[in-house]
């Protein structure tokens, strides 16, 4: 082993985080443009289908995806009519994104999307439920260190 080899494109784990991320949300893409959808606002749908509404903030922190992201993808979604947003009347410097009707019964066209993704990358579950508990695992020690 040179003194170079952590340089190898091939070595880099950031990469092959990287480069799968790319290849899978492309698998998405078919069945997000049935749905008028890109990935990151199918994402934010998708805390919206779990939890109705919430704030921004805590769309974003779910999300990891600051403020300058977040903002123009809720005002896309407000204007495809699949969301409001409105100021929190507790707290007018909280701004809320909650499902519209509309927003609401895109779910039910969406429901099958994680399955047929499933199938299309020929995982065994078992091994991506493996693979996702490790993700999620560093993504919190990634977390950890912006917190100290």
């Amino acid at each position: 082993m040179n003194k170079y080899s952590s340089l190898k494109l091939d070595n880099q784990l950031c990469f092959s985080l990287y480069a799968l991320s790319r290849e899978i949300i492309k698998l998405y893409k078919p069945m997000l443009d049935e749905l008028n959808l890109t990935y990151t606002q199918y994402i934010v749908m998708i805390v919206l289908w779990e939890e109705e509404k919430a704030s921004v903030k805590h769309i974003g922190n779910r999300l990891h995806l600051d403020s300058g992201t977040l903002t123009p993808l809720l005002k896309k979604l407000e204007s495809m009519e699949l969301i409001k947003r409105y100021r929190d009347k507790s707290d007018d410097r909280v701004v809320i994104a909650e499902l519209t009707e509309k927003g609401a019964s895109l779910k039910e066209k969406a429901i099958d999307i994680p399955k047929k993704v499933l199938c299309n990358i020929k995982l065994p579950l078992e091994e991506a439920i493996d693979l996702k508990r490790s993700l999620d695992n560093l993504l919190e020690n990634l977390e950890w260190l912006y917190i100290n």
